[in-house]
């Protein structure tokens, strides 16, 4: 009795009657303050962790990443120099500071967009401080009146002139930033020389700072751990070929209901996106891989536009691919019975266009032509036509009949109209689609034959060492009655 008589001890504070002071904790005010202080140090260390996390993440997921920005800070140490050592920076003065910008703006992740930025750097600043230079000798002898309208005309005339030369596709696709430098130059040679007595020797300088500035970072990007856009493009290439077979692996697995994983089928079924948003990557790095040098097993005057026509034909397959995912999700399936009678052909189907899909990847990862594609496109051609042949002899008639007596059942046994279920027609119609979709991707798949052959031929691919004779097969389009 006393152990629960003193655990039910209570304290109490009577307060006089008329007292109006309210009790707050010593020092309420700093506690608060405190407190906020300790929450803000608080997000501010996780925001701070988080953000070293990813970046860790990235340093680990492509360590070329890491390296490009160890080369950066070299060549930033090594142009430094010219600051710091005092013969030099007699030699050129405050303009030493030019190769420095130059470092800081044209280097690049890529070899092909660092030469790319170089060559457009140095010949713009070439070209715009010749012409400032010979517009200002020109503005000299017209006297100190005219001088500034020449000058401020010349500016007017070729800045709007540069800049309209940027909205021309072909100018912006490979010269957009040497118009951009040209404009920058040459407004400051014609501005500062209207000041400047020895123009020749400050274009001289700038010019040269420029040049040991650009030449730097295409020693350094070259010579330690290159990472060449024409090699990025390549693999990019083939790595969406195997995702795009993933994919209609994944698509056709999952509408059919093959065994097989679901979490891997959703990854595997996902790819096509990837194909879908590689457009602008791809157009990019075959703009710098135009500017690069022969290395590896490329030469300088690789074809790659055509590996832009590859993407594209691979585009093309995705967006029927993802048409494709879209019958999984619909709403209204066709009857299992009808499935499974199609079942077999499609993925029949489905299999032989992985297998061109797959071949086509091999060609271009050992850049070796295949002797087996026309063998398999003829067999995924074959499978197609079969496909086709099954759904023109669907009997269509018994399968109404039967999903309808299937449907009137159900809906009596619901105490349901009929009218409120999708008339047996409608169920069908998903599953021709499926098919029709089958057939277009096989007709794409072709296109994409086409276009890896193309490529083969203008690179030069080495032919297969294979005796084995081609068939006389077709590899075009496929022609079938749909």
């Amino acid at each position: 009795m006393a152990k629960k008589a003193s655990s039910r001890l209570e304290w109490r504070i009577n307060v006089p009657e008329g007292t109006s002071k309210v009790l707050e904790p010593e020092s309420g005010a700093v506690g608060k303050i405190w407190v906020g202080l300790k929450g803000c140090m608080g997000i501010i260390v996780l925001k701070v962790w988080r953000v070293l996390e990813n970046a860790w993440h990235i340093g680990v997921a492509d360590p070329r990443k890491v390296i490009h920005c160890i080369k950066v800070g070299l060549a930033l140490s090594i142009v430094s120099l010219f600051y710091y050592m005092r013969p030099l920076y007699d030699d050129f003065g405050g303009n030493a500071m030019w190769a420095v910008m130059t470092v800081v703006v044209v280097f690049e992740y890529t070899v092909g967009a660092t030469f790319y930025k170089c060559i457009n750097r140095v010949i713009a600043t070439f070209l715009a401080g010749a012409l400032g230079v010979g517009i200002h000798l020109v503005a000299e002898q017209s006297g100190d009146q005219l001088k500034p309208i020449i000058l401020g005309i010349s500016v007017f005339l070729f800045a709007s002139a540069a800049t309209f030369s940027r909205f021309i596709p072909s100018v912006k696709a490979r010269f957009d930033y040497g118009a951009m430098i040209f404009i920058l130059t040459f407004s400051l040679v014609s501005v500062s020389g209207y000041r400047v007595v020895e123009l020749f020797e400050l274009a001289h300088l700038r010019l040269s700072t420029i040049a040991i500035g650009t030449s730097l970072c295409i020693l350094v990007t070259m010579l330690f751990c290159p990472v060449w856009a024409g090699c990025e493009l390549h693999h990019l290439i083939h790595q969406n070929m195997e995702k795009l077979a993933d994919s209609l692996d994944g698509c056709v697995t999952e509408y059919f209901k093959e065994n097989g994983s679901e979490k891997d089928l959703n990854k595997k079924m996902q790819g096509y996106k990837c194909v879908l948003n590689s457009k602008a990557a791809e157009e990019s790095m075959a703009n710098f891989a135009r500017w690069e040098p022969t290395h590896g097993r490329f030469n300088f005057r690789h074809p790659w536009k055509q590996y832009l026509k590859i993407g594209a034909s691979l585009r093309n397959c995705a967006y029927c691919i993802e048409t494709l995912n879209s019958c999984i999700s619909s709403e209204i399936q066709a009857p299992p019975c009808l499935r499974k009678h199609f079942s077999n052909k499609c993925m029949k189907a489905s299999s032989y266009s992985i297998n061109v899909l797959k071949e086509l990847v091999i060609t271009i990862v050992k850049m070796k032509k295949s002797s087996n594609i026309d063998v398999k496109v003829a067999e995924m051609n074959f499978a197609v036509e079969e496909l086709v042949d099954a759904l023109k002899s669907l009997p269509t008639t018994h399968f109404i009949a039967t999903t309808t007596g299937e449907e009137s059942t159900k809906a009596k046994a619901e105490g349901v109209e009929g009218s409120e279920h999708p008339s047996p027609i409608m169920k069908v119609l998903p599953l021709v689609k499926v098919v029709s979709l089958m057939v277009e991707i096989a007709t794409r798949i072709g296109g994409v034959v086409n276009a890896v052959e193309e490529l083969a031929r203008l690179a030069e691919f080495k032919a297969a060492k294979d005796g084995k004779p081609k068939q006389n097969q077709p590899t075009d389009k496929l022609v079938a009655d749909h």
